[in-house]
């Protein structure tokens, strides 16, 4: 195991429940320097762990280990943290309570603050659902960073976003073996028919019509591409898992506590960090409108999308080298301003 886990004892969600003996996996690069100011946070995304974050680190990167001490929590629901694949009765499986983005924020800046006694941090750091993170870093503890770069995500899931994610649920779901949660063997049929409705949102339409899924990641067809890619992507995952984190996401908002009452807009306005909003500009999940809406409201943004047909995946998981360099460049731009 290349991880370590940080216990949370009896953790009280948002939504009313509590996980007890609640663990946080998170795996740390680097050294802490001993006046602990070297600290980036790097929150994982949608089904991804740890181990799917590395690509964006490494000597000479701008989340360069020789530098900084970067700490890269795993979410929960993710399968290494608590999870219903991994969490005992009675909150096991189907049955494993809502947790918020809130939630999981709340319980990094536990594992930050007395795993590590740490007070400031550098900068956080997200993609997609780890991008939905680091906006709640920014609007929970406005004071304890200096800079955020979510990038390929939003700070609120919008309805358009919600719409998706329905379908992938639905197709999911669908599997008789999936029986409301309780299953004896995988729902494969329902993962791979989630895998292709995924398949149609998370590169764009000029990825497809320029044939990258051929001509650049080599895959013989498009069936080809939808099988070994997409449905390979998804089979090894559990489905309550990804229910779980599906949820999270659905229902992610910064404003969404007893902080902003809802109040989307002061919530944006209170973000005090250094930010820069990288949205991908063909990305169908998060467009660039609704990062140049998030950058309207924060006193502090600049709007810097990555010009890129790769769609969401312009963000990750380091799938185009092109994109990680534009990424990375911007990342060292933000370090260094």
């Amino acid at each position: 195991m290349d991880y370590e886990i940080f216990d949370l004892g009896d953790f009280a969600l948002q939504r009313g429940a509590t996980l007890r003996d609640c663990k946080l996996a998170y795996k740390t690069f680097g050294t802490l320097s001993p006046a602990k100011d070297n600290v980036i946070v790097y929150p994982t995304w949608y089904s991804g762990q740890h181990y799917d974050n590395e690509w964006l680190v490494g000597e000479g990167m701008a989340l360069d280990p020789s530098k900084y001490f970067i700490i890269i929590p795993n979410m929960l629901g993710n399968g290494l943290s608590s999870s219903p694949s991994n969490y005992p009765e009675p909150y096991n499986g189907p049955r494993f309570p809502q947790v918020t983005a809130y939630d999981n924020v709340k319980a990094q800046h536990r594992l930050i603050t007395e795993k590590f006694g740490i007070e400031h941090i550098v900068m956080v750091v997200g993609w997609s659902m780890g991008a939905l993170q680091t906006f709640h870093w920014g609007a929970m503890y406005p004071d304890m960073m200096d800079k955020l770069a979510p990038f390929c995500g939003s700070a609120k899931c919008s309805r358009h976003n919600f719409v998706f994610l329905e379908g992938v649920k639905a197709a999911l779901t669908a599997d008789a073996a999936w029986n409301n949660g309780w299953y004896d063997e995988k729902p494969a049929k329902g993962l791979r028919a989630a895998a292709r409705v995924y398949a149609g949102w998370g590169f764009s339409q000029a990825f497809y019509r320029q044939k990258l899924d051929i001509e650049t990641l080599g895959f013989s067809s498009l069936e080809d591409f939808l099988v070994a890619f997409w449905e390979g992507f998804f089979l090894p995952k559990d489905a309550n898992n990804l229910l779980t984190m599906l949820w999270t996401w659905q229902n992610g908002d910064i404003s969404d506590n007893e902080l902003y009452g809802g109040d989307f807009e002061k919530a944006l306005g209170a973000i005090k960090a250094k930010t820069f909003v990288m949205p991908g500009r063909t990305d169908l999940y998060f467009p660039p409108e609704d990062s140049e809406n998030e950058v309207a409201n924060m006193p502090n943004a600049e709007f810097r999308p990555i010009e890129s047909v790769w769609g969401h995946f312009a963000g990750g998981p380091g799938t185009n080298p092109v994109d990680v360099k534009a990424l990375d460049d911007m990342l060292k731009e933000l370090l260094a301003a």
